[in-house]
């Protein structure tokens, strides 16, 4: 069986919501409500974001020219506090709601536990991310594969690094022989050739083009020709993995993450040089604002110390981290994860990105023994994280002093209702609305990692981690148990 991670696009309707709302006990009915004011969501990113962020209905592309000395980049909407407040504001260790004694939880998840669709290894932690208090843990402390639950520790380096609002440019600049121009990727994953994204806001060549032809015709210039530049990441763009329909070639500059349809997450074979095929769009886009570009596009690097003709601004961050957790997507992993290494002064490739991760997190406070951070996505099976490390990385952007990291809570999908979660734990399951919690599937290997909102209005986080589990069905099955008796215990 190849190493997979599945993913869900659709979202459900306002009145699935309501329906769900309306037949719920208090605790759901509160959760709901919640959920409901960070949404509606649009393929992992809040449209509430997405409109403030986006650039989508201007013609020109005027979010996306401004250079650095010109004013303010548009800003981030912020992510929604509304699951955080079951804890209450700033809640302090000892003055967080009274909580149900761990043998509550140790009586309800050790059968659970026992579960042999859950393989041979298993480890699992409960943490009250208030107080700080460990509700309940079993080989906590065991590094195990995560999968794709790594993209845990991924989202948090990434905006520990960069910063929620941080925008990823991908330029047109002046080639170093007349007459050329060069598209210079900044490695955006959210960059796309399309008029209007399948996946929300995000660089648009697009507008991109649409800027740079204005800019050539003003200068008097008609004909050009093309190059582009994808050097800013180092090392093999192949994932060790190898060629696999959930990830694409790891470059600098690519468009719709080399997706040859209008798919937006989920396994689709992809382009084997998604540069090239960037360059070739845009080639077409600036052709159809009457720009000849003669010759084919090819490898080069600018001129030196040139300003930009054109800029295109990628999604923030903080959407960026909301739209990779909720559909788990592998190509935005690795490109936050080369990000991170590149704001770090860590060569961006996989060895750098693993050296950045590890120092950002270890950095936060938090205790990486054991640790490896591999890739960003958890395709590699040699990544190793604890299910301790993992609630301490939920309750860290619980923390009311570190927002920037709210963005890990706000993209986890949401059991019932959105992304990885949608088809789990669903309908009638006291989990249903309560539970936000990246997956992570690999052959052999099964892990559930979020908060649950418990009856008595606590946050609290999770992880559950197995190894060598039978078949995936089981593992998932058993998983959502465990996290259902989390929800349901008080």
């Amino acid at each position: 069986m190849c190493d997979r991670e599945r993913g869900w696009s659709e979202v459900p309707s306002v009145k699935t919501w309501q329906l769900i709302a309306g037949a719920a006990a208090a605790g759901l009915a509160l959760s709901v409500a919640t959920v409901a004011a960070a949404g509606p969501w649009d393929s992992g990113q809040r449209k509430a974001e997405r409109d403030r962020a986006a650039s989508w209905g201007l013609t020109g592309g005027a979010d996306h020219g401004a250079d650095p000395g010109s004013g303010p980049l548009p800003q981030a909407a912020p992510s929604a506090p509304g699951v955080l407040v079951a804890t209450g504001p700033g809640a302090a260790p000892g003055q967080a709601p009274a909580a149900a004694g761990g043998a509550g939880l140790a009586a309800a998840l050790g059968p659970l536990l026992a579960d042999p669709a859950l393989g041979t290894a298993r480890s699992a932690s409960v943490v009250d991310t208030a107080t700080g208090q460990v509700l309940f843990e079993s080989g906590a402390r065991n590094a195990m594969t995560p999968a794709s639950t790594v993209k845990i520790a991924t989202a948090a380096a990434a905006l520990a690094a960069l910063g929620p609002e941080h925008r990823i440019r991908t330029t047109v600049v002046p080639g170093a022989t007349p007459g050329q121009v060069v598209l210079v990727g900044g490695g955006d994953p959210s960059l796309t050739a399309k008029r209007k994204s399948p996946a929300g806001s995000g660089g648009s060549l697009v507008a991109l083009a649409a800027d740079a032809a204005q800019a050539l015709k003003a200068a008097g210039t008609a004909t050009v020709t093309l190059g582009y530049d994808d050097s800013l990441y180092t090392g093999p763009a192949r994932h060790p993995i190898g060629v696999n329909p959930n990830i694409a070639p790891v470059t600098a500059l690519a468009a719709d993450e080399g997706r040859p349809d209008d798919s937006a997450s989920g396994p689709v074979d992809r382009s084997d040089d998604p540069a090239r095929d960037a360059a070739l769009a845009f080639r077409d886009l600036l052709a159809d604002r009457g720009i000849t570009v003669t010759g084919e596009p090819a490898r080069t690097k600018p001129a030196a110390g040139v300003q930009p003709l054109a800029v295109t601004l990628s999604t923030p961050v903080s959407g960026l981290v909301e739209r990779m957790l909720t559909n788990s997507d592998n190509d935005i992993a690795e490109a936050l994860a080369r990000q991170t290494a590149l704001a770090s002064g860590q060569p961006a490739g996989f060895e750098g990105a693993e050296k950045a991760v590890t120092a950002r997190l270890a950095g936060l406070g938090l205790d990486v023994s054991g640790s490896r951070f591999a890739d960003g996505s958890g395709l590699n099976r040699a990544d190793r994280v604890t299910a301790g490390l993992l609630t301490g990385l939920l309750a860290k952007a619980a923390d009311p002093r570190h927002p920037e990291l709210k963005p890990v809570l706000t993209g986890l999908p949401v059991a019932g209702f959105t992304g990885t979660l949608r088809a789990r734990n669903a309908g009638t399951s006291p989990a249903a609305g309560l539970l936000r919690a990246k997956t992570g599937t690999l052959s052999g290997v099964n892990s559930l990692s979020g908060t649950v909102v418990d009856s008595s209005g606590r946050l609290l986080a999770f992880a559950f981690l197995a190894g060598n589990t039978p078949g995936p069905e089981g593992a998932e099955k058993a998983l959502d148990k465990l996290a259902a008796a989390v929800a349901a215990t008080s």
